[in-house]
């Protein structure tokens, strides 16, 4: 039942289903009798039913277990198939388990076909309802519980804790699905620092949403770090993970951008390798601008044959790199139609004066979602890279 707006008194949209005309009578002068504000609908037959249903919801279902083409307890599960309504379900005197049979097949209560006065049957109605609304509230509390446990082990896996062994360098990230209450998408994010002091990063969307995808970002992400840990780098690397996209995708559509950054504090310098990914952006003391990049093809569109060419640049002193998924840019700006884009995040960082890395990145996050109403659907992932002078790093090693 629909909340009643203030002032106005509640209504039961109500389905009788039943094929007896004189026990249909019975039904509809105990409504009467009662002081419940109903509609009463009256079908012969679950297919009646179930096109009734179909045409407009109602709040209770009264039922027969005992119609032309469904009987027993299958027809309480046949209806249920069809609605969200309570069901009460009507027996015969003769008929002393079929009650409690039709309660464990999921009815909200039952009513025996000639011991109902008007009081009991408006009680019965009212308690079915308020039981059915309370079975759906739990429903999805625990659809909602269950819903955060899966996106707590898919962030664990798609959003590790970095490995860094000096303070030269901090990193920070910030993922959010694409739907409201929606699981984790394709998207992943690692950093690593390897013991001659260089820090290897990557961000990268995998084509899709859902399990299939979030399955597959976590595979390439733990693959990522493991090869790089490894000493793989640079093109080998991405071919390496494009075998590994190819052998544990979950169809021959999905396809992988991602970035491979290398950030060497010693010497200085930024490489960069895209496949289909955009660039990302190096924010320093004088503003944000995009990084200049060669660009190579995403993973698994043309298996093999990808080349990815790298573009080495020089780090200012101090500064930041954010690198980011396409979810961060796609939404629309201030409901102009057109995408926010580059240009409309530089803008957005332009206005931006928080110095503490985290803070900005979700300040970042909060006003390009503002600007699209909130209506994104692609997942976002964002990784800020810091950097700043005069911190040696501690080498742990070789990798």
């Amino acid at each position: 039942m629909t909340a009643p707006a203030a002032g106005r008194a509640e209504q039961y949209a109500m389905l009788l289903v039943e094929d007896d005309d004189g026990d249909a009578l019975l039904v509809e002068e105990l409504l009467y009798d009662t002081d419940l504000p109903h509609t009463l609908t009256r079908c012969r037959s679950a297919a009646e039913a179930r096109t009734a249903l179909e045409a407009a919801p109602v709040d209770c279902v009264l039922l027969d277990l005992h119609l032309p083409d469904a009987s027993g307890v299958g027809t309480v599960q046949a209806i249920q198939a069809d609605t969200q309504a309570a069901i009460i379900v009507l027996t015969g005197l003769e008929e002393p388990r079929a009650g409690v049979d039709a309660l464990a097949a999921g009815a909200q209560d039952y009513l025996i076909k000639g011991k109902v006065e008007p009081e009991l049957m408006q009680r019965a109605v009212r308690y079915a309802v308020q039981r059915k609304q309370a079975e759906r509230a739990n429903a999805a509390l625990q659809i909602g519980r269950l819903r955060a446990e899966e996106n707590a082990r898919l962030e664990r896996g798609l959003l590790p804790e970095p490995i860094l062994s000096s303070a030269s360098v901090t990193a920070s990230s910030r993922y959010y699905p694409g739907r409201a209450q929606a699981l984790l998408g394709g998207d992943f994010l690692d950093v690593v620092q390897t013991g001659d002091g260089k820090v290897h990063a990557v961000i990268g969307d995998v084509s899709g949403h859902g399990p299939d995808a979030a399955a597959l970002g976590v595979c390439l992400r733990i693959a990522w770090r493991s090869l790089t840990l490894g000493g793989h780098r640079d093109q080998e690397l991405l071919h390496l993970l494009e075998q590994i996209h190819i052998a544990e995708r979950a169809g021959n559509d999905l396809f992988t951008t991602c970035t491979l950054i290398t950030l060497d504090p010693a010497a200085a310098t930024l490489t960069l390798h895209l496949a289909g990914h955009h660039e990302p952006l190096i924010t320093t003391p004088d503003g944000t601008q995009q990084v200049s990049a060669a660009h190579g093809i995403a993973l698994g569109i043309a298996p093999g044959l990808g080349d990815w060419p790298a573009t080495t640049v020089a780090l200012p002193a101090e500064g930041a790199l954010i690198a980011y998924t396409d979810g961060l840019i796609e939404g629309f700006a201030e409901g102009t139609g057109a995408r926010l884009g580059v240009d409309g995040l530089l803008r957005i960082i332009g206005k931006l004066h928080t110095s503490d890395p985290g803070a900005h990145l979700d300040e970042i996050i909060a006003r390009t979602r503002a600007l699209n109403a909130d209506r994104h659907t692609d997942d976002l992932a964002v990784l800020r890279l810091d950097w700043k002078k005069g911190a040696t790093p501690r080498r742990t090693g070789s990798a």
